[in-house]
């Protein structure tokens, strides 16, 4: 079932297009899942390994970086796992395409290189911008 006000307002994203992004989105979605666990069980296997052992502080320390590292890379693993399950989504309601916060189209170059894209590449920058 598709959307005609989707497919007049966005006339470059034709099935084949969106189906292919399907693809791409659950790929992407897969592919972050399975590093978000990797990087648990990363976490898990190194206090099993040195839970008990005597610690030297410059080794709390290089722990503590990595931690933060790890950390941040979670933060924006979790953010693009949004973004791919809204763009899925979108993909649904037939509104894949156009933009969460205008409605406007988001470009289809845009969205061959960040298919989980829901802005403008106006609207990023501005969202960006802000904070």
């Amino acid at each position: 079932m598709s959307n005609p006000s989707n497919a007049s307002s966005h006339p470059e994203l034709d099935k084949s297009f969106i189906e292919q992004q399907r693809g791409k989105l659950e790929a992407l979605l897969k592919a972050l899942l399975g590093d978000e666990q990797r990087l648990t069980d990363e976490v898990r296997a190194e206090g099993e390994l040195h839970g008990n052992e005597a610690r030297e502080f410059e080794d709390d320390a290089q722990n503590m970086a990595q931690r933060e590292v790890d950390q941040a890379k979670r933060n924006v693993h979790d953010l693009r796992i949004i973004a791919i399950e809204r763009a899925l989504e979108k993909i649904r309601q037939d509104t894949y395409g156009l933009s969460d916060e205008s409605g406007k189209p988001i470009s289809k170059a845009r969205l061959e290189s960040t298919p989980e894209a829901i802005y403008t590449i106006d609207e990023e920058r501005l969202r960006e911008a802000r904070g």
